[in-house]
């Protein structure tokens, strides 16, 4: 075999399973579509769409992903690292509801298994707490104390390293192992790519380290197909087939490996197993594709029309604020000039059906031409507008199957389908538009579709206790198949509520975890072997990252 484990995909569980494995001595393949990107390549505002927007026909090759559905519209990351380019660094751990609900419950006591992992995550991403609250921070905490809720408000706990701006240093997680970082200058371009070498991104920890112990990573490739070689159980190993992702016309190649580790995403990992399952992995569960949850979000962009603040300066999210035991509200940011999103956006508009929504815009644009005008042709829209991600921990489900044409389709299979006109969201986007001084507009598939928007879609390989309950089992192996997983946003088996990276990261350490060293294949027992640095200071695991 070339390799011991071919991993698809270089989001959070994708790195997580090339640092573990490579640490326990197996050859290790990445395999991610999208491409490198330096602190320097990264666009300096999203106007620049050939370096935000993955759009391959096109010829762009961006960090970002837009995919429509019947039910919702998922903004993704590609990229060298994943989701982790793109996202806003946010770090939450979910409520106790998050682990005693959905298809995984059963299956431990998840709460307290994911606890060491959850820690040793938060010190492999860097995590610390927002050190200073923003314009917009400072309008959702003004908004919190005239609702009477202003304890539920806190700065984030971002992935994130808070030195001295534009002063390159020394490694400062990783004992120097790692490599040199540089303080935030609070720009707010988080989510068009940290041009400043302050984000945690995963190519500058997991990912770096991995390299460093040997696993190798092959970018701008996307795989189409897995085949088990001899037993139809994959237990004499796989061969994968890969092709160009960024060229029209490129050579098919073929790699052998005695595992695999799907790491794609939701939209990577399902959408490829739902094609295997019609032929090269036929004895899949007939639960693939189910269970995708939406977090139950919202996305709508408040400007403020005062000239002297600045909604673009800070981390792309800096504060939070918990407005019920269900439902969370957080301030997202794009860095000033990032203004391509108002070319999406129409006025924000509630509705039971399209015909009175359109008439509702109308009438916006009709009462308030001054502040339009403003929003879309004069003022800078980053510098005046923040996102409000709205997020609830109630649950309702979505089903991907692929249709004639070979594209996943969405359908609803559980509780009401997925609305950006949620009530308590209504609520704070009007409360927080009275706080500002602000005028809300949304995503125009929102407001003319009825279409919610989200960036966190989670799902369609779920945990069970067997092929009729899950996909997956509870140590992330695929049933039906030996040495294959599935260790990614797909595997998450509940609605957490809350933005998901940090709890991918944790489930996937968890998983590794229960793989042994290769030298110790022959051990009934998995070996425990990262169990004693999770405690908080201890130098054991960095020395063991290091390689000594």
């Amino acid at each position: 075999m070339e390799y011991d484990y071919i991993i698809i995909g270089s989001g959070f569980g994708g790195s997580v399973s090339a640092l573990r494995l490579s640490k326990k001595g197996y050859k290790v393949l990445v395999i991610e579509k999208g491409k490198w990107y330096k602190a320097e390549d990264f666009p300096k505002t999203n106007w620049n769409f050939k370096k935000w927007l993955w759009m391959p026909y096109l010829r762009f090759f961006g960090i970002m992903k837009l995919s429509i559905f019947k039910h919702v519209a998922i903004l993704s990351g590609t990229g060298v690292g994943g989701g982790s380019l793109v996202y806003a660094n946010t770090l939450p751990t979910p409520k106790t509801a998050f682990f005693n609900s959905g298809s995984w419950k059963e299956l431990n006591d998840w709460e307290t298994e994911l606890k060491p992992y959850y820690a040793e995550a938060l010190r492999m991403l860097g995590a610390a707490k927002n050190p200073i609250l923003f314009d917009g921070d400072l309008g959702l905490k003004k908004m919190a104390e005239k609702l009477d809720i202003q304890k539920k408000f806190s700065a984030t706990r971002v992935a994130i390293f808070f030195g001295k701006p534009n002063e390159n240093q020394k490694d400062p997680y990783f004992d120097g192992e790692g490599p040199e970082r540089s303080g935030c200058t609070f720009c707010g371009a988080c989510m068009t790519g940290c041009r400043h070498n302050s984000k945690n991104t995963l190519d500058k920890n997991y990912l770096y380290l991995a390299q460093r112990n040997g696993a190798e990573i092959l970018a701008e490739n996307e795989v189409y197909d897995v085949e088990p070689i001899g037993n139809a159980d994959g237990s004499e190993g796989y061969e994968v087939w890969l092709k160009s992702s960024t060229k029209f016309f490129s050579k098919r190649k073929n790699i052998k490996t005695k595992a695999v580790i799907f790491s794609g995403g939701v939209l990577g990992t399902v959408k490829l197993l739902l094609k295997l399952k019609m032929k090269s992995l036929p004895n899949l569960s007939d639960k693939l594709g189910e269970d995708i949850r939406s977090n139950n979000e919202t996305l709508v962009s408040v400007t403020g029309l005062e000239k002297e603040k600045n909604y673009s300066k800070g981390v792309a999210i800096g504060s939070i604020l918990d407005t019920d035991e269900n439902s969370h509200l957080e301030i997202c940011r794009y860095g000033e000039g990032s203004d391509a999103w108002k070319l999406a956006h129409l006025p924000y508009v509630t509705g039971s059906n399209v015909i009175s929504r359109l008439f509702k815009i109308l009438l916006k644009f009709l009462k308030h031409p001054v502040d339009y005008f403003k929003i879309y042709f004069v003022n800078g829209w980053a510098k005046n507008t923040v996102v409000l991600l709205f997020m609830q921990t109630l649950d309702s489900t979505l089903k991907f199957k692929r249709n004639s044409l070979g594209q996943m389709t969405s359908t609803v299979t559980k509780g009401k389908a997925p609305t950006p006109f949620i009530p308590e969201s209504i609520k704070l986007v009007k409360a927080y538009s009275e706080a500002i001084k602000g005028v809300s507009t949304s995503f125009a598939l929102e407001t003319l579709a009825g279409i919610p928007s989200t960036a966190h879609i989670l799902g369609g390989a779920v945990m069970g206790k067997d092929q009729s309950t899950g996909v997956i089992d509870k140590d992330n192996k695929v049933f039906g198949y030996t040495n294959l997983y599935v260790i990614d946003g797909s595997m998450i088996s509940a609605n957490p509520g809350v933005n998901p990276s940090l709890t991918i990261t944790a489930i996937a350490e968890r998983a590794m975890d229960q793989i042994p060293h290769k030298n110790d294949l022959g051990h009934s027992e998995p070996m425990k072997v990262y169990r004693t640095s999770f405690s908080a200071g201890s130098s054991t695991y960095v020395s063991n990252v290091a390689g000594q």
